[in-house]
């Protein structure tokens, strides 16, 4: 997968599936996800490369802001101690990036409340954990590294084999040697979930209690089984979607599972989709939209986000993974209420510039709240004489102040009177259905792409983007991409 040289594609059929041990079968229903503010914190994970493959070299400081999991490609096996790891920095390799400059760009990442991990493992890394002594080496290991650089926790790319039981021990003791806030990630292949008695799916269901995100890589793989038993094959949506429905159904929370995909055609022996895949993907397992051949029975809400091999590559291709996802996945962390003491917070009620000020209340310009509509992080309603804002996915559940948190108020607002009569010709109301405004957004156009924020003009109407979309029809779906309809002419 991850190397200096591009990994052969693994040759793997439905026969070669059925030989490992059988098919995971999904026995319960997935169910719509109401996660908390901290497991809606979506990620994006980059590789970076300590090492010259011919992609490009980059310093950490030139990572795009969106990647906000940074995971150091590769740690080293630490000589005379099995098990155990370091890191060496190839500064000749990266154009003379001093030791003193990488330890400055970790600090200076993570003070953008971003994380950086360190990566053990890729195709030709390989440090065998197999027995109390070398679990112990390395979880030793590993936390002296977190204290040396600064890490925020480790990714397991061990694709050589892997014995769940030690490295379960070793995370377990790496945890309480780090602490709650230690980020456990893993990398495994399609291969790898496909039955029950693989190691990395044992691996898994022992350190779910403490596994941050487990990004499989959707490449090198060939056609492979998804959790309802048919044969998907790789760099389609439906591969996408079907395979990390094992996962989601086999005992992890949504925000645990992620979608790793290769930034370029260059970067993997096979597998490579567009972005616009990907999204799809994530669409139809978070909102149950955009499907194809594979549908959840329901869909699950936000998942654990995105992950691409590599940063590097993705340079090559003006950051399009960076980009997109940057507008598709909820970036911004976990939600942190504001100081309502702060004169200068914008939602501190006693400040006179606040468009939201209970004194001076707003007009609602925003579509009614619907119990049964679906709402992504970003969307705006009205309701109860107030607006609000949904802070992540959410269904059935009405815009509250005592509430689980998923909506932010946005403050009371109140109707303004048309100053013209109804239906006047020069009835400057853009919501008076007898003399509707004026379509000033550009067309809709088939293929395009829109992100979040873009307004369109389709079928008598003006449509504004909730998310990344291309070929969705504005108004095609109540739980489509296009949301905030008002009527034109």
């Amino acid at each position: 997968m991850r190397s200096r040289t591009v990994r052969s594609l693994v040759a793997a059929g439905a026969a070669a599936l059925l030989a490992v041990g059988g098919m995971v079968t999904t026995t319960t229903a997935a169910t719509a996800a109401e996660p908390s503010a901290e497991a809606t914190h979506q990620w994006l994970t980059g590789y970076w490369h300590n090492f010259d493959n011919g992609s490009t070299t980059l310093r950490l400081d030139e990572i795009p802001a969106a990647y906000n999991l940074v995971a150091i490609a590769f740690a080293d096996n630490l000589a005379g101690t099995p098990g155990g790891i370091t890191f060496n920095l190839a500064s000749a390799e990266l154009g003379g990036y001093t030791d003193a400059e990488f330890r400055a760009d970790v600090a200076e990442i993570q003070a953008d409340d971003r994380k950086v991990i360190i990566s053990v493992g890729g195709e030709k890394g390989n440090v065998i954990v197999n027995s109390a002594e070398t679990a112990a080496n390395f979880a030793r290991t590993t936390y002296g590294l977190m204290q040396d650089y600064g890490f925020d926790g480790v990714d397991i790319d061990l694709e050589h084999g892997i014995n769940a039981q030690y490295m379960s021990d070793a995370l377990h003791q790496l945890r309480a040697l780090a602490g709650p806030d230690l980020i456990i990630a893993m990398a495994p292949q399609t291969i790898d979930y496909q039955a029950t008695t693989m190691g990395y799916y044992q691996l898994t269901e022992k350190i779910a209690d403490i596994l941050t995100i487990v990004n499989m890589q959707y490449y090198n793989s060939g056609s492979m089984m998804g959790c309802d038993n048919q044969v998907y094959s790789q760099g389609t949506p439906d591969f996408l979607a079907a395979l990390a429905c094992i996962q989601l159904e086999m005992g992890l929370e949504p925000h645990q599972v992620g979608l790793g995909v290769p930034a370029v055609r260059s970067a993997a022996g096979g597998g490579y989709q567009p972005m616009a895949n990907v999204v799809q993907a994530l669409d139809c397992l978070e909102l149950g939209t955009s499907c194809g051949r594979f549908t959840p029975e329901q869909p699950y809400g936000p998942i654990g986000g995105v992950m691409t091999w590599s940063i590097n590559w993705d340079a090559t291709n003006n950051f399009d993974v960076a980009r997109t996802m940057a507008d598709r996945l909820a970036l911004g962390g976990p939600y942190v209420p504001p100081d309502p003491t702060d004169p200068t917070d914008p939602t501190d009620p006693t400040d006179p510039t606040d468009p939201t000020d209970p004194t001076d209340p707003g007009v609602c310009t925003a579509t009614p709240y619907a119990a049964s509509a679906v709402y992504t992080g970003g969307a705006r309603v009205s309701h109860d004489g107030r607006d609000w804002e949904a802070r992540w996915w959410t269904q059935g559940e009405a815009p509250s102040t005592s509430g689980s948190g998923v909506w932010k108020d946005l403050g009371a607002c109140a109707g303004t009177p048309d100053p013209t009569e109804p239906g006047e010709p020069t009835d400057p109301d853009p919501t008076d259905p007898t003399n509707p405004a004026e379509c000033t957004a550009p067309a809709w156009v088939q293929g395009a792409v829109y992100t979040k924020g873009d307004v369109v003009t389709h079928d008598g109407s003006q449509w504004t983007a909730q998310w990344w979309t291309s070929s969705e029809v504005p108004g095609a779906t109540q739980w489509g991409a296009w949301g905030s309809e008002v009527a034109c002419a």
